[in-house]
């Protein structure tokens, strides 16, 4: 490959493996240094540490600089996740150092930003790519040590203590697990996965222990990894506490050791050796003779990708669901010791994963306003059952917030309280109180009573830390109560100004609610005006949670355009059915099979495809759209599990569909 052929690398962050970085490119095949990038350009001794390339001032000149094809990412690791994201938006290719974010939830933002871009990002676990990977791969899978059946890896070292150091800095995300614990989890991974589909396969179970520190770091830990198919792993990390760093594999034919996995043969070349013992103890020493650089591998492997056009790196590299994974198990490890980073907390995290005050950016979800709110409202509502943590959460609450959105559903029960209180930390900490529409819900069955509602409210308010709600649902309902006591109780609040806006039922019959609204306009009291029961493309065939309602037959709709009832619809696209999870033959998701599968359903599913064909679009936005063309007033809930599933969705709005075309799509019929 001659110079120009190169893939031309810019460096963020001039730190002391970013040296190590450098002296890869050095003797890779693919890539060249252009350039290095730093807030202090003025620091002595950066061009004789990184000869030939040039010196620039700031992250921002690098993304910039249309010299650069690919960006490697060696700051800190609380910026990671900032700096990918803006440089995948620049058009720039990005090998990002490990951990590539401080959580799963960061690195999934980072790899949506990258595919809608069409660029590539890889996490630089250098050994991953190493000869001595591929061998130590070859052996396993020729069965030398028979079955695995356990594996114990270390990566430890003592570091003098040093409060200001970043990695006993608990608000530079210090500690071991970030730092070096990844390694043995990629490596207990990578082995439980051999001979799986895509390599992968991901512990069913996750158990950690650990030290933190004065400073709230990790200084030393460890976790206990079960995999479905039997494996065992222990891994172990530490900062502060020297361990042999050994990787060991056992069989049910002998086993596998080898020192200093994660350097390979050395960070500048030389020989490893893997030891093979067999069932006797008798050892057999591989040597795997290397003299390159351990990081020209890495380098030659991205360079390989983004050649290729592809946004990851090939096995067995880190390929984006393999990042996902370890970071999840690291995730469960960290939770499993009560590691949480300050700067991971409302109070510290005020702005978007980017650094940016939280504003509109490309409004494309449909707006308009609800009856009994004064404030403009999205007409999609986001559901948040799915997150249990800060960060992950508000990466969506953002995303969805920028996009146009700010309605949002919870419910006293859901996650025994985390949604409440996720969405109150963000509401605060992004100070958009005034600006979001939240919608609660409570008197779940088995209690649903009228002196419920407002004992649950309180609570909810609590977790929020708010006032009031915009909307009120009881959750369900129960017949053996008079209507007109529950109309009471929420008409109370409404008058104490706790609810300032709609109140209905959620999974609430027509008589109920005619009774509901009958009475409450004999008495004068709030008047029920929303409903929240199931709606969508496909009809729900029995309940997918006992004392559901689905409202999506003729006689409902004629019944809400009547009543002037705007239907707040859960599960709006089917939970899965319009995916290919779902299909004549798929039989394996028992739930979805129950709920949802109809002949009715399906030819409406062949109809979405069909028309999802012709317009460049997946037959689950075609089914959500579906639902936002409605000719009577019904606003869909979404729940995303991830900010990719979250922008899929949204895209759903962009479509637009003739009255036509959703008869067509309802029974058939064209024009």
């Amino acid at each position: 490959m001659t110079d120009t052929d190169r893939i031309r690398w810019g460096i963020l962050g001039p730190g002391r493996i970013a040296g190590d970085f450098f002296a890869g490119v050095a003797q890779s095949k693919t890539g060249r240094v252009e350039a290095i990038a730093t807030r202090d350009p003025d620091r002595p001794g950066l061009a004789e540490r990184f000869p030939g390339a040039r010196i620039l001032a700031g992250y921002d000149a690098l993304l910039a600089d249309k010299e650069i094809d690919a960006v490697y990412i060696s700051t800190p690791h609380p910026t990671h996740a900032e700096w990918a994201i803006k440089a995948a938006k620049a058009g720039k290719h990005v090998l990002c150092e490990k951990p590539i974010g401080l959580s799963a939830a960061e690195a999934e933002a980072m790899q949506t930003t990258a595919r809608a871009a069409g660029t590539f990002l890889g996490e630089a676990y250098m050994y991953r790519l190493h000869p001595l990977t591929l061998r130590l791969i070859e052996l396993l899978k020729e069965k030398a040590i028979g079955d695995v059946r356990m594996v114990k890896s270390s990566f430890g070292f003592a570091k003098p203590f040093e409060e200001d150091h970043r990695l006993f800095a608990n608000d530079l995300a210090g500690g071991g697990i970030l730092d070096v614990g990844g390694y043995p989890v990629s490596m207990a991974r990578l082995i439980a996965g051999i001979g799986q589909p895509n390599g992968l396969i991901e512990p069913d179970q996750v158990f950690g222990v650990g030290h933190l520190g004065s400073t709230g770091a990790d200084e030393w830990s460890a976790a206990i990894l079960r995999f479905p198919n039997g494996i065992v792993a222990e891994v172990a990390c530490s900062v502060s506490l020297a361990q042999d760093n050994v990787l060991r594999i056992f069989g049910t034919a002998g086993s596998i050791e080898i020192d200093h996995f994660w350097f390979a043969a050395g960070k500048q070349g030389g020989t490893a050796v893997i030891r093979l013992l067999d069932a006797a103890g008798k050892r057999k020493d591989i040597n795997v003779e290397e003299p390159r650089h351990v990081y020209s591998f890495e380098v030659d492997a991205a360079g390989e990708a983004i050649k290729a056009g592809r946004g990851e790196f090939a096995y067995p590299g880190m390929t984006a669901l393999d990042t996902l994974g370890n970071l999840k198990v690291m995730d469960k490890w960290r939770a499993g010791i009560g590691l949480e980073y300050a700067l991971e907390t409302p109070a510290i995290r005020t702005r978007t994963l980017t650094g940016e005050i939280l504003r509109r950016k490309d409004v494309i979800v449909p707006s308009g306003h609800i009856p009994g709110i004064e404030k403009e409202s999205s007409m999609l509502a986001l559901g948040m059952m799915l997150f249990s943590t800060f960060p992950a959460a508000s990466i969506v609450l953002d995303e969805f917030f920028e996009a146009g959105g700010n309605l949002i559903d919870s419910a006293f029960q859901y996650g025994g309280g985390t949604q409440d209180r996720l969405i109150g930390e963000w509401v605060r900490s992004r100070g958009v109180r005034s600006d979001v529409v939240i919608i609660e819900k409570g008197a779940h069955s088995p209690l649903c009573y009228p002196d419920v509602i407002a004992k649950q409210l309180t609570a909810s308010l609590e977790r929020m830390q708010t006032d009031y709600v915009d909307v009120y649902f009881m959750h369900r309902d129960n017949p053996d109560i008079p209507v007109g006591e529950f109309v009471d109780a929420m008409d109370a609040e409404v008058r104490a100004g706790r609810i300032r806006g709609p109140i209905g039922g959620s999974n609430w019959t027509r008589e109920r609610m005619d009774q509901a609204i009958d009475y409450a306009e004999r008495t004068g009291k709030t008047r029920p005006s929303v409903l929240s029961n199931n709606f969508s493309l496909a009809e729900m065939v029995d309940p997918v949670w006992p004392g559901c309602i689905a409202s999506s037959n003729g006689a409902w709709k004629s019944w809400l355009k009547e009543r002037k009832v705007v239907n707040f619809a859960w599960s709006s696209q089917a939970r899965g059915f319009f995916t290919d999870r779902a299909g004549r033959e798929k039989l394996s998701d028992r739930d979805l099979v129950r709920a949802w599968y109809s002949e009715l359903n399906f030819e409406r599913k062949a109809r979405a495809e069909e028309l999802g064909r012709r317009l460049g679009k997946d037959p689950i936005q075609i089914a959500l759209a579906y639902v936002l063309h409605q000719p009577w007033p019904v606003i869909p809930l979404i729940g995303p599990a991830s900010l990719a599933e979250l922008r899929h969705s949204l895209a759903a709005s962009a479509i637009r569909l003739s009255p036509e075309e959703v008869r067509w799509l309802e029974n058939g019929e064209r024009a």
